[in-house]
């Protein structure tokens, strides 16, 4: 028998989550190997995270430019989501608020490292955001070429596709947030 690794202890990852039933496992393959040192350091979270982090700083600051505003218009102006706030705040101030919004979830991200409410917060944010982008997949024109017949993805519609991953990836920081503050809330 061996000693509960720090993500069983903690109820984290898929070892962790099978510590919580009482069940024991062990890795012996050497898949199921490479999965438990992935779950041991915590691998998923920390690069989810730390990518957000950075994708929504940079993203951010270049929604704050000239270019960076001018960019977002043919999304914003098309998505019934977000066209009646391109009409009332304009290219600029638009482009300024949302891009104060991903500094706001990134700088919640980083917080909820110490205090995991705050991440939890974050993560609300960010599913709240990439909903929005994710639906501009649907709303935007000449975001996929036809070639011999086939509809394909441009470069404009995978850039909006990798919205729907981040949806994924806020949903997941929500639940690994929300493990860490269940569990400062269970040892008080």
């Amino acid at each position: 028998m061996t000693e509960p690794t720090s993500a069983e202890a903690s109820g984290e990852g898929v070892r962790g989550s099978q510590a919580n039933t009482g069940n024991k496992l062990q890795a012996k393959s050497v898949l199921t190997k490479i999965a438990a040192f992935v779950a041991e350091r915590n691998i998923p979270f920390l690069v989810c995270s730390i990518g957000m982090i950075v994708m929504l700083l940079w993203a951010g600051k270049f929604k704050m430019t000239a270019p960076g505003a001018e960019g977002i218009v043919p999304l914003v102006s098309n998505s019934p989501l977000t066209s009646f706030q391109f009409k009332v705040f304009g290219p600029y101030l638009l482009g300024d608020m949302i891009g104060a919004t991903e500094w706001t979830a990134a700088i919640l991200l980083i917080i909820g490292y110490f205090k995991p409410k705050a991440g939890i917060l974050a993560g609300i944010i960010l599913v709240g955001m990439f909903f929005t982008t994710s639906s501009m997949l649907i709303t935007t024109p000449d975001d996929t070429i036809v070639f011999h017949g086939m509809h394909y993805m441009n470069n404009l519609g995978l850039f909006l596709f990798k919205d729907i991953i981040s949806f994924g990836v806020a949903f997941y920081l929500i639940t690994y947030y929300g493990g860490k503050a269940m569990l400062a809330e269970n040892q008080r």
